[in-house]
């Protein structure tokens, strides 16, 4: 057995304990037994056992395959049952999705709300924060609160001398109040973040506040920018130098999610394209369409704002002369980067536009084509409606008098028939002649133009 049918067997051999032990768990949770909180712990641990025992036998290189092929839940129990040892390994090893959402992992166990940073061997470093005792304690780059009570705002301000707007504050700032300095020269950004959230694409409010060396980051949710800068950090040593690159470092980091999020846009409404130029839509598959479509005009949209968002947070930046060259150097960068993404915004908002406008014009050219049906129907029983009027009229009976009426009316049938057959024929000439006419003259058209 080869190396890749190994890892396969012990991905299913895993997978199949996780489950396993899912579904002894509930089993005991529906049983109305006495005792039933030790039943449960028992249980419990012996399978958690058993799968750390299988998983500490494996190499590191086999459990970042697992890991790579494995569904979240299932990542989320593997790399808690993981060695420190392994992990260390591990985070080295997996790809940079898995090592965010692993990295995410870490924190969300060091705490919940209040997230605190130093700079160690040039490289961020979690501290657990517990309570204000172990805050005093530290002495932090980048603090960063998500929905952070009331408690931790007295807390930082108390600690750090600093006064930091609630999450309702930040998100109810005038537009010309957005990026200020504060009375003892504190830098305030209120800013925004790209988050694909459950549902939908939505920008997260965030408020970053520069104060002597120190960075501090209040919002509502976690956001793919901060993961990512979290990484960048982690990776490369000596990516940060101090509070100053991390805040520009958060930026170029949103702006860099929000260039993946446009390449992803291309791509479903490559898939949208697709389902338009069929040779026939449904009125419900031109309802989804138009949906699609909907929502990447909102994505879009909000990529626009976002990346407007980020331009005047730079720029006011670089206006109040605290960046070095080298920073300096780094927003130009971001900036032409934004500069390039506008160019690939307005071409999606042309192409969704374009796509809006073909689907409405294929449904219309659909219905034009039932209504020429219809039209084609009732010019033929036109003169078959007239035809049976007169053979209503008691004159017709009197004309056909000395004739047997089953002879009579079937010669009126067959004269309607034919009649109708007439009429269908004479409006096929006509279409064609006018088809023909129109294909001379485009001919000609081109002919003069070649």
């Amino acid at each position: 057995m080869d190396n890749s049918e190994s890892i396969q067997d012990y991905r299913s051999k895993i997978e199949g304990m996780i489950e396993r032990h899912r579904l002894v768990e509930n089993l005991v949770h529906r049983q109305g037994m006495q005792r039933h909180d030790l039943v449960e712990s028992m249980v419990h641990q012996s399978n958690l056992s058993e799968l750390q025992r299988l998983i500490s036998k494996l190499g590191s290189g086999v459990i970042v395959s697992i890991l790579e092929s494995s569904s979240a839940d299932h990542r989320k129990v593997i790399w808690h049952l993981a060695s420190q040892e392994a992990k260390k390994e591990i985070l080295s090893l997996v790809s940079d999705v898995v090592k965010a959402e692993l990295i995410s992992e870490i924190e969300q166990s060091i705490n919940t709300n209040i997230h605190v940073f130093t700079l160690s061997e040039a490289q961020l470093r979690p501290v657990s924060i517990a309570d204000y005792k172990s805050l005093v304690q530290v002495n932090p780059l980048w603090v960063d609160l998500v929905a952070p009570k009331d408690e931790q705002l007295v807390w930082a301000k108390e600690v750090f001398g600093i006064s930091l707007p609630g999450l309702e504050e930040s998100i109810d700032v005038d537009s010309y109040a957005r990026f200020y300095e504060g009375e003892h020269g504190e830098i305030y950004l209120h800013s925004a973040s790209l988050l694909d959230g459950e549902s939908e694409f939505i920008n997260v409010a965030i408020t970053y506040i520069l104060s002597r060396g120190t960075l501090f980051s209040i919002r509502s949710k976690e956001v793919p920018a901060s993961r990512l800068q979290r990484l960048r950090s982690r990776v490369q040593a000596g990516y940060i130098s101090d509070a100053k690159d991390l805040l520009l470092d958060f930026y170029d980091a949103d702006v860099d999610y929000s260039a993946s999020t446009l390449e992803k846009a291309y791509t479903r409404l490559d898939e949208v394209g697709k389902q338009i130029f069929r040779s026939h839509i449904t009125n419900e598959q031109a309802t989804r369409i138009l949906t699609a479509i909907a929502v990447e005009e909102d994505i879009n949209g909000l990529i626009r704002r976002n990346l407007l968002d980020t331009r005047n947070a730079l720029s006011f930046l670089r206006r109040q002369k605290i960046l070095s060259p080298t920073q300096h150097e780094d927003v130009r960068e971001t900036l032409l980067n934004i500069e390039s993404l506008d160019g690939h915004t307005t071409f999606l908002f042309n192409k969704i536009n374009f796509q809006m406008d073909a689907t409405v014009g294929f449904l219309n050219v659909h219905q034009n084509k039932d209504l020429k049906r219809l039209t084609i129907i009732t010019v033929v029983f036109v003169p078959l409606n007239i035809v049976a009027g007169i053979g209503g009229m008691s004159e017709f009976s009197m004309m056909t008098r000395n004739i047997p009426w089953p002879v009579a009316y079937s010669v009126f049938v067959i004269a309607m028939i034919g009649i109708g057959v007439l009429t269908y024929s004479a409006l096929r000439r006509m279409e064609n002649s006018r088809v023909m006419k129109d294909y001379r003259m485009n001919k000609s058209s081109a002919t003069q133009v070649l």
